[in-house]
């Protein structure tokens, strides 16, 4: 995998925000847990989650996170994988200030 790829999907995805938490976008709270872009399969797979299991808005924040990574991989076939394991906490926020706010 190309860093530079993984990096700027990342990048894409803090643009992408939970309609009822429109405040921080995805990546910042924790619910990206990989992005892995399959250079020989053409692939590009996003592990994420929820902050809740029954998110009334699953489907459309998946569209959303898929639109915005074919906006950097256009080539690729984008597959976004649900994860439940490990449970999101607020320990995954990669914003310490916003960590403490949720503690």
């Amino acid at each position: 995998m190309h860093a530079n790829k993984r990096d700027a999907i990342e990048e894409k995805l803090k643009t992408v925000y939970d309609p009822e938490f429109p405040l921080v976008d995805i990546f910042t709270l924790g619910l990206i847990y990989d992005i892995d872009v399959h250079e020989t399969e053409k692939a590009c797979i996003v592990t994420m989650t929820f902050t809740t299991p029954a998110c009334p808005m699953a489907d459309m924040i998946m569209e959303m996170v898929k639109n915005a990574v074919l906006e950097v991989v256009p080539e690729r076939e984008v597959e976004i994988v649900i994860s439940f394991e490990p449970m999101r906490t607020p320990k995954m926020i990669k914003d310490e200030d916003l960590q403490r706010m949720f503690e």
